[in-house]
């Protein structure tokens, strides 16, 4: 963080020891994923919220006044305007005995991971992983040398502990955030929250303002919020966010978008300027604050609200209710999910069956391979929590953006045509065969088992994948199950008649299939946000796909992003896919797209679609579908 890299900079990093080069490998393997992932996250984001206000946009009917800054979260929000004024109190430097401060500081950081630890926990319950992970990130950010070092520099000089930490954390978060870099400056944010929390340990007099006591209804306006801050927001009082600085990739901008808070960044210190208790209309989408707005603004507003809560009700409310279109096709809705914890909260939510379990995430965060029995555990319980319901489990998916280090893979220019799926598992037996056997053993129970391998390209591969499964099925006596392909790459779709003959079913992963027909790579900060999975290009590709399927009487399945978008599952819909497996927090609403659709309809726009030239001009036949 404090070299302030940019993408494109050269460093070179060393190391000594022993195992110096698997040490870098995995060094090399984080370093070059983690700001990637997240700018691609963020354009993603922006690329779905640009679908939503294509199709959801509010225009206030008069002129009031307004700030603007930058969508964060979409949504609108009526209510009175509440300024946090959030700032430290002066931090007293009482100077200790250098043994007991250093005692005093290493309690108070011990303190603060175990309650970030348990912030982790708590998040992940209500909002997610992704978002718990934050503050498990928080917590590293404690275990910088830097920081510790030059606390411990100014306590040597003779400074207090609780002046000496807080200095620390000042001069890093100041560097950070001068460098120029927007998501160095979020991560600036970060220190300083973490940095506050263990203030708060050292000296109880100077923890940060709860805010516990804030008036009902209103937009909070603040310079910036820390992400501790945003996930512990009471939802019942705060109905919208909006701060004068930060971007829409910061982590407290993600947390709104997940917590359903209308949010804008960025709007400048004007912002702080209003008056507590102005009337104000925040419009998430647009990324504005309107304030004292007129009679005619506000019943617009709450006219566009109702309708929308009216349509999320509905939808909720019919989530259990089969996808079948109004002359009477059906697609069956499935969740994707990794873990079996996980498989009550999609059949709440709506879905039918898991289309897609991801195993990668046995191996992920760990330091060695999960064995035969762990796995068979794991299916097993995932199998028992679906109570009969279809489980479709996907081979270790490791390579591209994925990679492990304690595999000791060698090292790829370019991983996402390199080692990855299947071309992996071939040439990892000791990998592929415990899967496999721990498989077979839990379709033993007699419930829908299938199992699908990734990164298919040639019927070779499909053959040699068989033979290995026929081999072990035989060994333990257990039953045939379904097995199937994933269709991630142009070679497969192309070839789909000829595969079609030897699998039972296609489940197409539309986020590689576009990475590899566009020839651009889905972590790219720059170009993520034109991998579009609408583009003709890929929906041509599908199309080919569902039509080799049939030929041998097939079924087809997406699992990629665009199954959980109501307008793209339209289209798949309409180009004949037969099941669509997604997040569950999106089948509630794809589900009531389709219900309330004409398969003939969808068929004939399908068609229009792959006639288009750009994904820009497939996304305007939106207009079209009632």
């Amino acid at each position: 963080l404090q070299l302030g890299l940019q993408r494109g900079d050269r460093l070179v990093v060393s190391a000594e020891g022993s195992d110096a080069a698997a040490l870098l490998q995995a060094l090399q393997g984080v370093m070059t994923r983690l700001t990637a992932q997240e700018q691609t996250d963020a354009a993603l984001a922006a690329q779905k919220a640009q679908a939503q206000r294509s199709e959801n946009n509010w225009q206030p009917p008069g002129h009031p006044l307004e700030v603007a800054g930058i969508s964060a979260s979409p949504g609108l929000a009526i209510g009175q305007v509440h300024v946090l004024t959030h700032g430290l109190p002066a931090i007293p430097d009482h100077p200790l005995a250098l043994a007991e401060a250093g005692d005093k500081l290493h309690a108070a950081l011990a303190d603060t991971r175990a309650e970030l630890a348990k912030l982790a926990e708590d998040t992940a319950q209500r909002l997610g992983n992704a978002e718990a992970a934050i503050f498990k990130a928080q917590a590293e950010l404690l275990s910088d040398t830097d920081l510790i070092t030059l606390s411990c520099q100014l306590m040597v000089e003779g400074h207090g502990v609780a002046w000496s930490w807080h200095q620390a954390v000042e001069r890093l978060a100041d560097r950070l955030a001068a460098l120029g870099n927007q998501l160095l400056a979020a991560r600036a944010a970060d220190l300083r929250d973490v940095g506050r929390r263990v203030l708060g340990k050292i000296d109880p007099s100077l923890q940060a303002t709860t805010l516990s006591d804030l008036p009902d209804n209103c937009i909070l306006l603040a310079s910036d919020l820390s992400p501790s801050d945003t996930a512990g927001l009471d939802t019942n009082k705060v109905i919208g966010l909006a701060t004068a600085q930060g971007g829409p990739t910061s982590h407290t901008a993600i947390l709104a978008r997940t917590l359903g808070l209308p949010a804008l960044v960025a709007g400048g210190p004007g912002l702080l300027g209003v008056a507590n208790g102005t009337a104000a209309i925040l419009d998430g989408q647009a990324g504005r604050l309107y304030l004292n707005p007129g009679e005619a603004d506000l019943k617009s507003a709450r006219d566009w609200m109702a309708q929308q809560q009216l349509r999320k009700e509905r939808e909720e409310a019919e989530r259990s209710l089969p996808a079948q279109t109004r002359d009477g096709h059906s697609v069956e809705v499935a969740a994707n999910v990794n873990r079996p914890d996980q498989v009550a909260a999609a059949i709440a939510a709506g879905a039918e069956g898991v289309g897609l379990m991801r195993t990668e995430f046995l191996f992920l965060e760990r330091d060695d391979s999960p064995d035969e029995e762990e796995q068979f555990a794991t299916y097993q319980a995932m199998l028992q929590a679906l109570e009969g319901r279809p489980l479709i489990v996907r081979t270790l998916d490791i390579g591209g953006d994925k990679q492990v280090p304690y595999l000791n893979l060698p090292h790829e220019e370019n991983p996402f045509l390199g080692m990855r799926g299947a071309r992996l598992l071939l040439r990892r037996r000791d990998l592929l065969e415990p899967q496999l056997r721990a498989l077979y053993r839990a379709a033993r129970g007699g419930q829908p088992l299938s199992i699908m391998f990734p990164m298919i390209t040639s019927l070779k591969e499909i053959t040699r994948l068989k033979g290995l499964c026929e081999g072990i099925r035989r060994e333990l006596n257990a039953p045939v199950v379904p097995i199937g392909i994933m269709v991630e790459v142009p070679a497969a779709a192309t070839l789909a008649d000829k595969l079609a003959e030897h699998v039972d079913f296609f489940s197409i992963g539309t986020n590689d299939l576009t990475q590899y027909a566009l020839a651009i790579d889905r972590q790219h900060p720059e170009l993520a946000a034109e991998a579009d999975s609408l583009h003709p290009a890929v929906l041509r590709l599908i199309h080919q796909t569902v039509q080799g399927a049939a030929q041998h009487g097939r079924w087809v399945g997406v699992c990629g992003g665009i199954a959980g978008d109501p307008f793209g599952a339209a289209l798949l819909t309409g180009l004949g896919v037969n099941e669509l497996s997604m997040s569950p927090r999106d089948i509630a609403s794809v589900k009531a797209r389709l219900r309330g659709s004409d398969f003939a309809k969808l068929a004939d726009l399908a068609q229009q679609a792959l006639d288009c030239d750009s994904a820009e001009e497939v996304r305007a036949l939106q207009s079209l579908l009632s």
